[in-house]
């Protein structure tokens, strides 16, 4: 089975990030989920998001745990930051419909295809694991700039 999934996950993230810009994820992250982003900010993670996407589109079936890793963002990314956000606000979540027509079938789409070519259950953990603490990390960051400790 080749990479191709990687590399659609991959264009399906850069889709989602124009989604999210045209309609002002940083206002919408800043009012309902209280994060105190800038556009600054969001240019840089989705920077390191496609790179990533490129490293785990290059690596493939040859490294599923950590290929994997990158629609289990993508799917954690569609149910946590958008479509939950969505059903509990009731207010639109920028980057909705792009989880919704994209992340969550293409993120099914590689989990399916990795149990058909027999990746064990506990690499697809690992790598659920690994899309949650990437996800993680940046709202983390924001989180604890401002400390004592973290000041410059």
């Amino acid at each position: 089975m080749g990479n191709i999934i990687f590399w659609v996950a991959l264009l399906c993230y850069a889709i989602h990030i124009l989604e999210e810009f045209f309609y002002d994820w940083k206002s919408w992250a800043r009012n309902v989920l209280k994060l105190q982003v800038e556009w600054n900010g969001f240019y840089v993670v989705n920077t390191v998001v496609l790179f990533m996407g490129v490293a785990c589109a290059s690596v493939g079936w040859n490294y599923p745990a950590f290929a994997l890793a990158f629609p289990a963002l993508m799917l954690i990314n569609a149910i946590f930051f958008h479509v939950l956000p969505t059903i509990i606000t009731k207010k639109f979540s920028p980057g909705l419909i792009t989880a919704l027509i994209l992340f969550l079938p293409v993120g099914i789409e590689a989990f399916r295809a990795a149990i058909l070519i027999g990746v064990p259950t506990k690499l697809l953990l690992l790598s659920v694991l690994t899309g949650l603490l990437l996800m993680a990390y940046p709202i983390i960051l924001i989180k604890t700039k401002e400390l004592p400790f973290f000041k410059q």
